[in-house]
């Protein structure tokens, strides 16, 4: 029987590893690492730094390969499986090769596994197919929870519920029907095209890590800042990953 562990590590702060995350990592032989490009190798190189700081032994070893990317045109949903079943395809192939029966394999996800994230997915599928293969799933901190902690604000008001949703949804017109809206995967900036001039955004980029950028303040007045500064981070790093949380102006309370 072969083990897989889907440990969540934090939004990019090697501390907000957990003490259950830290003991799966001590019991990973085989850590399988997928590549987005060199654009990303920071995060890659974090995820090596977190092994080396955890682990109390040198057993283990990392199996990279190039993650499968997806269709940027086209229907987003179909193409979001195409990418899924790619890399099921893959993951299966490295758990033939790579993972001995009897050996315990690992996948280091960004935040928590069962938000906006699909590993656990495919996991599942690949556990379906028949293969002898046992899982695992290690929560973490997700960048909903280090935005919250960053700005010093509570994701609810009193009694209120919480929105999780995308930026896609929201640029498509989704009300904000509970008062405090998460949005995550906001490609489009869809946050300047809300009717809503007085509503608080609190907005964070590459939050956890050393670039980490916070910026906070009434909608209209710093929608224009942030485009500003998320296109320059964007050109510095190559990439970006930003979340921000959208509530009625403080006080408001119900």
């Amino acid at each position: 029987m072969k083990t897989l562990l889907i440990i969540g590590i934090g939004a990019g702060n090697p501390e907000h590893l957990t003490v259950q995350a830290i003991h799966a990592l001590n019991r990973t032989d085989v850590f399988f690492l997928l590549d987005k490009g060199s654009a990303k190798q920071k995060l890659m190189h974090l995820r090596r730094a977190i092994c080396e700081r955890y682990i109390d032994h040198r057993r283990y070893r990392f199996v990279e390969a190039a993650s499968p990317e997806r269709d940027r045109g086209g229907d987003y949903t179909a193409s979001v499986h195409a990418l899924n079943q790619a890399k099921q395809r893959l993951l299966e192939r490295l758990l033939d090769e790579q993972l001995a029966d009897g050996e315990c394999g690992a996948l280091l996800v960004w935040g928590d596994p069962s938000l906006y994230d699909s590993t656990l997915r495919i996991v599942q599928a690949i556990a379906a197919g028949g293969r002898e293969l046992e899982y695992e799933v290690i929560p973490g901190i997700s960048s909903i929870q280090a935005l919250a902690a960053s700005h010093k604000v509570a994701l609810n008001r009193i009694g209120g519920p919480v929105e999780i949703t995308t930026g896609r949804r929201l640029a498509q017109g989704q009300a904000n029907t509970a008062g405090s809206v998460v949005v995550m995967l906001d490609g489009e900036n869809a946050y300047q095209h809300l009717q809503a001039p007085d509503e608080h955004i609190y907005w964070g980029a590459y939050l956890g890590t050393e670039d980490e950028i916070l910026i906070a303040g009434k909608l209209a007045d710093v929608a224009e800042q942030i485009e500003q500064v998320r296109q320059a981070a964007r050109r510095a790093n190559g990439w970006i990953m930003d979340t921000y949380l959208l509530q009625p102006p403080p006080g408001d309370e119900d």
